[in-house]
């Protein structure tokens, strides 16, 4: 089956498998954030990264499932979470729940999310429950520590590029690195295996919030499902923010602390603005080569792998469909 078949297969699995989720009738306030926030879909990458890889070593779809559902959860718990820190005003194209209900409803259910993450992760095969609680809360406990650097760069004037690397590493590569590791873990793959995997899904979730940053900037709202230009409307020190603070002569700098310290500025004016000096830095093309070089190390994990040819291949095609995506 190729990557594509691959992914739509499972992704319809994953759906169905949302779908099927019963919530309590009451609290509405309480619930139907929740349902919103998985109703708004997505590309749903996460698990199924994580039935693919446990399809690949020989696992049972019907006991990786709970996993993959739990994955998907915590998942859009930290995505409603990071919205209310974020002050973002849309997420897959609409408004986000704290815009919708309030910022109190998005917490309280984001928090029952979580609480329901854990539940369905109960779910999983007894044998190898042990070992997913464990990868799960190293994971849960990364994610919060990325997340927390990232609202910390917001205080220093200077961020360099190897922080903002281990920050997006802990914040965004560590879920996707989990997640294929889970599935490998559930099908009985062995620790070798499950690390050459974890490092190609770790590689290749920071070459992916390296596209994000450039898709922020260089993108559409259409593409993107967000504002463009968010991360300069918010003075997010993205990598494009930090190498172009790095390599400004003093005009650029001048130019890059007035947008950044002018609240009143107009937004579309601001983004123009930045965006125009990214360019004339030669940014975007040092971006790209970040992420290339991450995505290549993906790859040689990737050729670690015990997996025949063939099994390899829908992985390389997927990572390579995701590198290629608009949004």
């Amino acid at each position: 089956m190729p990557a594509v078949k691959h992914y739509e297969h499972y992704l319809n699995i994953i759906n169905t498998g949302l779908e099927s989720l019963t919530f309590p009738e009451q609290p509405a306030s309480l619930y139907e954030p929740i349902k919103f926030s998985l109703d708004l879909g997505g590309k749903r990458l996460r698990p199924v990264l994580l039935l693919i890889a446990n399809e690949l070593y020989g696992g049972k779809e019907k006991e990786a499932l709970p996993a993959a559902l739990a994955i998907e959860v915590f998942h859009n718990f930290t995505l409603m979470h990071d919205d209310i820190m974020d002050k973002a005003p849309l997420r897959r194209g609409k408004p986000t729940v704290h815009e919708k209900w309030d910022t109190n409803s998005a917490i309280l259910s984001g928090d029952q999310m979580l609480v329901w993450a854990y539940s369905l992760l109960s779910g999983t095969n007894e044998f190898y429950l042990s070992q997913a609680y464990t990868l799960f809360n190293e994971t849960a406990k990364g994610v919060c520590e990325g997340q927390r650097w990232d609202m910390d760069f917001e205080q220093l004037e200077k961020v360099d590029d190897l922080q903002y690397i281990q920050m997006i590493t802990l914040k965004t590569a560590v879920l996707l690195a989990a997640s294929l590791q889970m599935g490998a873990l559930l099908a009985g793959a062995d620790e070798f295996e499950q690390k050459h995997i974890y490092q190609f899904g770790l590689n290749l979730g920071i070459s992916f919030q390296l596209q994000d940053d450039l898709l922020d900037v260089f993108g559409s709202t259409a593409d993107v499902g967000k504002i463009q230009g968010g991360d300069i409307v918010a003075n997010k020190k993205t990598y494009l923010w930090i190498v172009a603070h790095k390599l400004a002569n003093d005009e650029n700098q001048k130019q890059l602390l007035h947008w950044s310290s002018n609240k009143n500025a107009d937004q579309k004016d601001k983004i123009r603005a930045v965006k125009k000096i990214y360019e004339t830095l030669g940014i975007p093309a040092l971006a790209e080569e970040r992420k290339s070089y991450f995505y290549m190390e993906a790859l040689k994990h990737l050729d670690q792998l015990s997996l025949p040819q063939e099994k390899k291949n829908i992985l390389q095609g997927l990572a390579q469909n995701l590198m290629d995506r608009i949004s």
